[in-house]
């Protein structure tokens, strides 16, 4: 007789770690990670964003500016967000797949605890893939355009000026008043009030004028006009009249561009190997916890698929069980992620606790691993009373 060979969910067990299933529960992991990472970087973004949008207003840059400086804040808060988005979308899953007995199912078509895993490492390993693109490449570089751009803006206080029939008041000291800006950049009607030294108090009267960069900066040229200073707590007033008068803008445009970078412009190897010479122990320890932080990160990803898979494949299957299990995973998750952070004070100055980087995340991944194997204490008592019972 022959013998038939069915493919149903009593057929033969699956030899290959990844199958159609794979793709399947794949599929199912990918989806509600993109979306809670959309959701939260969205909403993180936002809250990011304001600082930036306070200094695009005062400086009267344009909405594509203010675009461009948000995207180059974008990899910075990925680094945090896609492996939270993982673990959070992994749980959610994995506990709809059991709650719909698409798990049992799987088990009954010969689907083993392994292959299921596959599918979520898989899925890890695209999320460590991105997070470290974001730590290592995409940040650094963001961070260095982004710095760049907020000087520029600061410097260029000109833009801050270019507001007619209003009272711009660029820094603390100084009011400028434009009446009418022309199609061709001739002002027309100027007063700036100068008051940084309130005992002596200056005002520059035109009637026309324009707004000139010139190689050692920004400059306000004011033409056909008088310089009313007082004197005395204002019982004495001069007043001197100018053909043409310029005036220093750049005094005004914030803190000048910085030689050295900060540690979070810095590349990789740019913290590993830095060039400048004689720099302070501390601050070399400092670029190395960097360096070891940003490493280190990606590995989160594998320690919260582990705490997912033992929270959801381990224990018993009722409801009240299952929301406890959740609720541990999320805590572990949590305790672990904390951990992590709480690292990268201690390490810039001790650089032996780097090691904790690396040793934060594997310990949770082994821990896990523990828990899913069913060697955690719980599960250890556990078997000894039913043994109990049952002798």
């Amino acid at each position: 007789m022959k013998e038939h060979h069915h493919s149903g969910l009593g057929g033969q067990r699956p030899r290959r770690l990844w199958n159609r299933l794979s793709w399947y529960v794949l599929g199912q992991l990918l989806g509600p990670v993109a979306l809670l990472a959309l959701l939260m970087t969205c909403v993180i973004l936002l809250t990011q964003s304001l600082k930036l949008l306070d200094l695009v207003i005062n400086r009267g840059q344009s909405a594509p500016t203010f675009i461009y400086l948000t995207l180059l804040i974008l990899p910075g808060l990925l680094v945090i967000i896609v492996p939270i988005a993982f673990f959070f979308g992994t749980l959610f899953t994995l506990s709809r797949l059991a709650g719909d007995s698409e798990l049992v199912v799987m088990s009954s078509a010969g689907y083993s605890k392994r292959q299921l895993a596959m599918p979520v490492f898989a899925a890890a390993l695209l999320v460590m893939i991105v997070t470290w693109a974001c730590s290592l490449w995409l940040m650094p570089a963001g961070q260095r355009a982004l710095n760049a751009k907020v000087l520029d803006i600061r410097a260029d206080i000109g833009a801050a000026l270019l507001n007619e029939g209003e009272f711009n008041v660029p820094t603390p000291g100084l009011t400028v008043f434009i009446r009418l800006l022309g199609s061709d950049g001739q002002i027309r009607g100027i007063m700036v009030h100068d008051s940084r030294d309130a005992r002596r108090p200056v005002t520059y009267l035109a009637e026309r004028g324009e707004l000139a960069q010139t190689p050692a900066g920004t400059r306000l040229i004011m033409l056909d006009g008088t310089v009313e200073q007082s004197a005395e707590g204002g019982r004495q007033l001069s007043v001197l009249k100018f053909r043409r008068d310029v005036f220093d803008l750049d005094q005004f445009g914030g803190p000048s561009r910085v030689t050295q970078r900060h540690t979070n412009e810095r590349s990789l190897a740019e913290l590993l190997f830095p060039q400048e010479a004689h720099l302070p122990s501390s601050v070399r320890m400092s670029y190395l916890a960097e360096a070891n932080n940003r490493l280190s990160q990606p590995f989160y990803c594998m320690a919260f698929a582990m705490i997912a898979l033992a929270a959801v494949l381990r224990g018993r299957r009722q409801r009240g069980a299952h929301a406890v299990r959740l609720t541990m995973a999320c805590l572990a998750a949590a305790a672990v992620r904390i951990a992590g952070y709480g690292v990268a004070g201690p390490a810039s100055s001790h650089p032996a606790i780097n090691a904790l980087f690396y040793v934060i995340p594997i310990l949770g991944m082994t821990l896990a691993w523990l828990v899913l194997m069913g060697l955690s204490p719980s599960a250890i008592l556990e078997r000894r009373r039913l043994k109990e019972a049952m002798a």
